[in-house]
């Protein structure tokens, strides 16, 4: 079963900085199409900011482009997003999402707040 855990969020001032990991075990991350996605307080949807499928490149929601960066370390078989002079409008819960053998899964979600 795969299973996803994220961490690395918090409470950051404009500007700042924060890395995302999603520890994923049951099956080696090169398998996956990969994300995160954030869900804005008061919002029912989420969206997605960053992307690797099929192995290719990463993309970016416009947004976030410049700003964010996602990557893997398939040594510890984690997805990782490093976030760079956040705004206020970055606040939001953040979740990693895999699509495996056509199954999406998701982890807990990990809350990014960024306020002066």
């Amino acid at each position: 079963e795969v299973q996803l855990v994220e961490s690395g969020g918090g409470m950051v001032q404009p500007g700042g900085s924060l890395t995302l990991s999603c520890v994923v075990s049951g099956s080696p991350i090169s398998s996956f199409d990969m994300s995160w996605v954030r869900q804005a307080p008061g919002k029912s949807a989420r969206e997605l900011v960053a992307s690797i499928f099929s192995g290719g490149q990463p993309n970016y929601a416009d947004s976030v482009k410049g700003r964010f960066t996602i990557s893997t370390d398939d040594s510890e078989n984690t997805i990782n997003l490093q976030m760079s002079n956040l705004k206020p409008e970055d606040t939001a819960v953040y979740y990693c999402n895999v699509l495996y053998r056509r199954t999406n899964y998701w982890g807990q979600g990990t809350q990014v707040t960024v306020s002066s």
